[in-house]
């Protein structure tokens, strides 16, 4: 089924790498609750819905794509979720905000099996990529300091270093130091590892506790929050939330299919610049974010961690799969994983790498070019400064254009770009 001999692997290499994909993505269903939970979302919800949503998409990536790629629910999209659309300017219910990942998730679906997702693609300048992926990555670090008072509010300058003698800048240092140093010495499941050690740190000096013990049925306390798709599609129309639907869909191309790409590449799966079977790997992604939203989680993408598993020889459907039986052994977990999610310094170190790592796509911009590497810029800085990250993709959007147009380079812009860059005007103008 999985064409063990054609792609030149064997079952033992196939679950072992299944295995150490998991371990390096796993901290996503600690760290997804709780930036979820800040929008008001139940903890079990949350990681009963990440759950689903990762099982789901990234069994359809094994059985219907047959590559070793994992899909759960993204970084950076659930901060947007939590911090951007339930608690910025738009004001709306975390249940409104899920309409609006729905709606993106069966747009998406629609895109996928069309060749409309690969013309959006192609039409978004390669500086403007980098830029938003660079964007979030400053955007999540810069909300792990926060959340564990490193960096603080100041009435003068907006933020300033906070205490670094509470237990949570002490955890979160030494949680830093002991991943980085793994990271140093390629130690698959860093991340994870990172915050079991920074755990058992926080419990054997009083800081955790395990009050409801390890295990526990998974729950969804409050069912189905989309049961009815028309009722979603009308929240997005009555709460004009078409910018937010935008950029969930936006982002997610950019991450999901950069990532898919990566992956393939570094398999050897790719068959010159084409990905084969891309309708169906590219449709586990939008199928993961419509059911993830009907059950209450974020938008979904294919994760790069999968990176480590190709490194431990996966090349078939077959690591995915053992990823998504994993997963679902994982839902058995609820309770440890809300002990855990109590102390942020946890989970913050695993935070603050990640996005470290999407800063890396700034040494593709091309700064030499005022045009090119501005636009960039302004989508960099301003997503970690307005707390949007539609925002900062809003104002790429907008200044590329313009800047090419001045330079007399306006045949060099995708028509699509024009419009993106209309519609983003309108809603920075008139909808905010």
């Amino acid at each position: 089924m999985f064409k063990l001999k054609e792609n030149n692997t064997n079952a033992k290499t196939e679950v072992l790498a299944g295995f150490t994909t998991f371990f390096t993505m796993v901290y996503i269903i600690v760290v997804n609750p709780i930036i979820l939970s800040h929008a008001g979302v139940p903890f079990d919800q949350v990681f009963t819905a990440t759950i689903i949503a990762s099982v789901v998409a990234t069994l359809w990536m094994a059985l219907f794509a047959n590559y070793p790629i994992a899909i759960a629910p993204g970084m950076g999209l659930n901060a947007y979720f939590a911090y951007s659309v339930v608690g910025g300017s738009h004001q709306i219910s975390y249940q409104t905000a899920f309409a609006a990942v729905f709606v993106a998730g069966i747009i998406f679906v629609i895109l996928s099996l069309t060749p409309l997702r690969e013309k959006l693609i192609e039409a978004i300048p390669e500086n403007l990529k980098y830029g938003i992926t660079a964007g979030i990555g400053l955007f999540i670090a810069f909300i792990s300091l926060r959340l564990t008072k490193i960096i603080t509010a100041d009435p003068d300058n907006l933020v300033r270093l906070g205490n670094l003698h509470t237990y949570s800048a002490v955890f979160t240092f030494i949680g830093l130091a002991v991943t980085l140093i793994l990271m140093l010495f390629r130690v698959n499941g860093a991340l994870f590892i990172g915050m079991i050690i920074t755990g058992l740190i926080a419990f054997f000096t009083g800081q955790l506790s395990f009050e409801k013990g390890f295990v526990g049925l998974p729950s969804l306390p409050e069912g189905l929050i989309i049961a009815n798709p028309i009722t979603a599609f009308g929240d997005v129309i009555q709460h004009s939330l078409y910018a937010v639907v935008f950029s969930f869909i936006l982002v997610t191309i950019f991450d999901t299919t950069g990532t898919m790409i990566g992956v393939a590449n570094q398999a050897g799966l790719m068959k010159g610049d084409k990905l084969p079977r891309a309708r169906h790997a590219l449709l586990s992604d939008s199928l993961g974010t419509a059911i993830g939203a009907m059950f209450g989680t974020s938008p979904t993408t294919a994760f790069i961690e999968s990176t480590s598993g190709v490194a431990a020889g996966g090349r078939t459907g077959l690591t995915s799969l053992t990823v998504a039986i994993l997963f679902i052994g994982a839902a058995f977990f609820g309770p440890l994983v809300s002990a855990v999610s109590g102390l942020s310094a946890i989970t913050a170190p695993a935070l603050i790498i990640v996005g470290s790592l999407m800063m890396g796509s700034i040494a593709k911009i091309r700064w030499n070019e005022l045009d090119e590497a501005f636009p960039a810029f302004l989508t960099i800085l301003s997503m970690p400064l307005t707390s949007s990250i539609s925002t900062g993709i809003a104002l790429g959007f907008i200044s590329y254009p313009i800047l090419k147009v001045a330079k007399g380079k306006w045949r060099e812009v995708h028509p699509l770009l024009y419009v993106f860059a209309v519609l983003f005007f309108i809603q920075l103008a008139f909808l905010q």
